[in-house]
């Protein structure tokens, strides 16, 4: 077991799996943290679950809050529905705030654990415009990150690494493949069914499926309905 730890932010999507691959082949101890916070389904987080083992993360945990108490998403709140089609501007898919408190709380893990690197799978090319993607929000944490914590004052400080930031979704899949990664594990739809298959219409899945066909690498993705 390595001294070096890294707490990293699961979703059991895509990105963050790769993101586990990536840290565990810069051999990182890898602890991994999900959010069960009132999203639209669970399968995710079982994706996440199954990502963690695979990729023999030492410890998992999942946190529960409620970010469907302040809505304002079509993530958290059934009455705003997922956009089937492309749009301008910041999506109805964003979840305020949803990064940073996200990070605060893999923070403060990784205080308690003494790890220095948190990772997380943020990505400013093939993405859907969420502003807490941005290489700025990244920056910003880190700076907030040691001027908050014990650690930071004491010259422990700490790293925000997101290494998907300036790759395309193709760049990532075959990043992903590289390492290991089985992405058949894996859920990216904003609203999968309960054995999460995808809808194969939300920007999630059109990104996804896009990432594979340009990667050239055969799409494990399962779909319902008509994508079945």
């Amino acid at each position: 077991m390595t001294d070096k730890k890294a707490v990293i932010l699961l979703s059991g999507g895509l990105d963050s799996a790769t993101v586990v691959a990536m840290a565990r082949a810069e051999g990182y101890a890898c602890y991994s943290m999900s959010f069960d916070y009132g999203q639209r389904h669970r399968a995710e987080l079982q994706a996440a679950e199954r990502v963690a083992r695979q990729l023999g993360v030492v410890e998992h945990k999942v946190i529960g809050m409620n970010l469907g108490g302040i809505g304002g998403s079509a993530l958290t709140d059934s009455n705003i529905a997922v956009p089937e089609t492309a749009s301008e501007g910041v999506p109805v898919t964003y979840v305020p705030a949803r990064n940073s408190v996200f990070l605060s709380l893999a923070l403060g893990w990784a205080e308690v654990l003494g790890a220095q690197d948190i990772f997380i799978g943020v990505n400013a090319v093939d993405y859907s415009g969420y502003p807490d993607c941005r290489p700025a929000f990244v920056e910003a944490f880190e700076r907030m990150a040691n001027l908050a914590t014990q650690a930071g004052v004491e010259g422990r400080e700490f790293s925000i690494r997101a290494p998907l930031q300036n790759l395309s979704k193709a760049e990532i899949v075959r990043e992903g493949v590289r390492l290991g990664v089985d992405y058949a594990m894996t859920v990216s739809c904003y609203q999968a069914d309960d054995d999460g298959r995808a809808c194969g219409k939300c920007d999630s899945c059109r990104l996804r499926a896009a990432g594979f066909r340009e990667a050239g690498i055969t799409d494990p993705t399962r779909y319902f309905g008509v994508f079945s």
